[in-house]
């Protein structure tokens, strides 16, 4: 198994966890239960879990307001896409 191979599969499996915590959170916070702490989100989306986030972010409505959020992921997307782009230059 190639880097570039296993880099994406953790992008798709960061990315799909990121996106059932972002929507289990937007449920807590409908329902007022116990919630994910924003760390904990900034953290899954930094570890490979942008489009995750991003997915979840305008699908559930979720942290939409907030500034921080909409940076983080943007910031995250494009270091992930970066280091992509390096491995595939590098092993290509």
């Amino acid at each position: 198994m190639t880097t570039v191979t296993l880099y994406l599969i953790v992008l798709v499996i960061m990315s799909f966890f990121t996106f059932l915590i972002w929507g289990w959170d937007k449920n807590a916070a409908i329902n007022g239960r116990w919630r994910v702490p924003e760390r904990t989100l900034l953290v899954m989306v930094f570890l490979g879990g942008a489009a995750g986030g991003a997915l979840g972010m305008f699908t559930f409505r979720h942290k939409t307001r907030k500034p921080q959020f909409r940076l983080a992921l943007w910031a995250a997307g494009i270091l992930q896409l970066v280091l992509f782009i390096l491995l595939v230059t590098r092993n290509g």
